[in-house]
This record gives C-alpha cells, structure tokens and sequence, in this order.
C-alpha cells in the first residue's frame, strides 16, 4: 500500500539530530546516570492557581465542544498581551486560540502560502518550519543570520531574496536556537521589507516573555504590520504548561475566519478547562513570569561561566530564552558526532544546532531548562570532556 505524496513533506533535513533526544529520555526512564539538555522543556512547574483553574472547570461540567475561535475571555486576554509589546490596540477579534505554538504556525502558514510562493525564513530557525512550509507547496527560501554576526538579520541579504515570487517571511523572535531578540531597529528594517513589497509576516514569538535585558518589541505593532502581521505564541514558556497545549494566532480578521475552518477540520476547539486555565495564566500571572525570566537569567549566567572553562569552545550569549549556542568545531566539525560522543562518554544529551539551519552547522544547542544541580553536573561533564 502506497501512502499520499504529503508525508514525504512531513520531515526535515535536521530530522536525524533529534534521535540522540529520543535515546537519552528513553535512558532516563530506566534509571540510567544522564541529563537531558536537548529539550526546551521547563523544570518549573505550573502554577497552582492555573492549575486549580482548570480543576474547578472540570469540577464544573466543562467537558463540553467549545467555541472554534477559542473563548471570549481568552481572546481578549491574548489580545491584551500582544498589544502590550506591539504598542497599539489589538482587537480580540484578531485572535485565534490553537493547540500550541506550533500548530498555530502550521495552521497559519497553510492559510498564507500555496504552490509556486517562496516563503523567505530566517536561518537557523526552528526545525518543524520547514516542513510547515513545504505542507503548503510553497518553497522555502533560506537567508542566513550568520555566526561571524552572532546570527542577527542581515536586511541586504532578506532584501536580495525577494523576488517576484516571494509571499512572506518567516522568523522567530526571541530566536529559537539562538536566544538572540531582534532590536527594534532590525524589526523596522524588516517591517519596511514586507511594506515595500507587500509580504506577509509570520513570527514566532513564543519566548518574547523571556528576554533578559530591555523589552520584547512585536514587529505587528511597526508602521503598516497590522494587516500583514500573523504573530504566534503560547502559553507553554512563560507559564510552564507546555504539555497544555494552549496558543493562538493573532492577524487579520479575514484570515481568523480562515484559521476557524482550519480549527473545525483539524481540533474542533481546545478543551473548555484548558482555555479556562490559560486565560488565568494571562491574566493574573504576571510576577510567575517575572521569577521564570530571573530564573533563566541566573540559569543563563551561571552556564556560561561554567562552560567558559571548556577548552575551544566559544559561546554565544543568549538574550533570551532557555537555550545556549556553543561552537564545537575545534573538536569535530560535525556536531551530530560532537553531541553523540559526549552523550556516550558523560550521558549528557546536546543537541546539534545544524538542525535549524546550515548557518548554525558546528554549533550545538544546550538547554538551561533543569536545576541548578544537574545544569553544574552536566557543565562540569562537558567541560571535562572538552580537555580530554
């Protein structure tokens, strides 16, 4: 039996790095000595009053189909949010309620792009864009943030991948590998891009609560981004309820009418309990999200100066997030071979940034998302390995 043509689109060419994340979760389960730093996974666990939220509306019947577009409440919450970092009003009537960042993003790009657009994407980006993208037809047109450049935007070479076919750019800001946050500047230049030649915007924003130093800055909100704009996020980091579920979409009215379709063919809304619990987060959860970035920050802080003793292995500071770039080319210029040799000599699982791009090849991505404890016992390994 023959399977669709689609589920060739289904992987990526980074696919193969996730499997020593596969083998080292599996490891743990069995009780074996690892510690797992290629997952963006937070240790911290959701806040009791979230929790409690979504009990009591279990408690209460809430077990029932809901609204495609996601509850009321929590559209104007989500709305509310966004508008803070964009600086103008967003509507709730803008937003969509998804199951995750993710499937925001997949739902949104299939609502944007078809068979004969380029699709221009910020390299490295996160590995599950690219076959969001190629589910739609289009092709993906890759531009690369380079290392010498601490893998920040280089607006003349987006600019040169423009062509007549090109429908839309796609970025994650906060960046996911690199933590880096684009500067309100880069965010213009790309704003005046899309402007200029009339493309849509989708950004990934689901780390924007977790930037360290200055403000998260939503490009929606720059000069002619409101109807181009889609932004994707969750609840997921910021609140640690990844397993939730919870995100939404935010763009044009028509397109929420679109992505309701997508909602009725592929969800039929989230789980009532679930939307009641996320719309709690957003709404009173704003000190758990200033001690989750105070956490990360001394987490961040605390690995770079352990991993600052490994022998030839530069680092790029993260501006947010929970994750860590680490250039591993003086040991193997391959960072699948790098990550699976220290794996096997210290149990500790990195994983190899080539995943989300060919710019970030030789670079491996570590993840500050465990205790302090294990972040020092897992430094203290990687650092030893490096001199051995």
């Amino acid at each position: 039996m023959e399977f669709a043509p689609f589920v060739d689109l289904l992987g990526g060419e980074g696919a193969e790095a996730w499997e020593i994340l596969t083998e080292s979760r599996s490891a743990l389960d069995r009780g074996e000595d690892v510690i797992v730093l290629s997952i963006g996974d937070p240790d911290l666990e959701t806040p009791t009053f979230v929790v409690d939220a979504a009990v009591d509306a279990l408690r209460n019947g809430d077990t029932h189909y809901t609204e495609l577009e996601g509850r009321g409440s929590l559209r104007s919450a989500i709305a509310s949010k966004l508008s803070s970092s964009a600086g103008l009003q967003i509507e709730p009537d803008r937003v969509t309620v998804l199951a995750g960042t993710q499937n925001a993003f997949y739902s949104a790009c299939r609502c944007l792009f078809g068979v004969g657009d380029e699709v221009i994407v910020l390299d490295p980006a996160y590995v599950t864009y690219e076959a969001s993208i190629a589910s739609t037809g289009a092709k993906q047109v890759r531009v690369e943030q380079p290392a010498s450049n601490g893998f920040r935007p280089q607006i003349d070479a987006i600019q040169r991948a423009v062509t007549p076919a090109t429908k839309g750019i796609v970025f994650s800001n906060p960046s996911n590998p690199t933590g880096v946050a684009l500067r309100k500047k880069e965010l213009e230049a790309i704003a005046r891009l899309a402007v200029e030649n009339d493309l849509w915007v989708v950004v990934d924003e689901v780390y924007g609560d977790l930037v360290f130093e200055g403000a998260h800055h939503s490009i929606v909100g720059m000069p002619g981004m409101l109807e181009r704009t889609v932004t994707v996020s969750s609840v997921s980091k910021s609140y640690a309820m990844t397993g939730w579920r919870c995100g939404w979409a935010v763009g044009p009215i028509e397109l929420g009418l679109h992505l309701r379709k997508m909602s009725l063919i592929t969800l039929y809304g989230l789980p009532g309990f679930v939307m009641e619990a996320a719309n709690v987060a957003l709404r009173e959860g704003v000190e758990e999200i200033e001690t989750a970035r105070a956490i990360y920050k001394a987490r961040r802080d605390s690995v770079v100066e352990e991993l600052a003793k490994a022998t030839e292995m530069p680092l790029l500071i993260p501006e947010a997030g929970m994750f860590l770039m680490a250039d591993v080319r003086a040991h193997d210029a391959n960072a699948n071979n790098f990550a699976w040799d220290l794996y096997r000599a210290t149990g500790v699982s990195v994983l190899d940034a080539g995943a989300f791009g060919s710019t970030s090849k030789g670079w491996v991505r570590i993840s500050y998302g465990l205790d302090e404890a294990s972040l020092k016992e897992a430094c203290l390994r990687i650092v030893n390995f490096t001199k051995s």
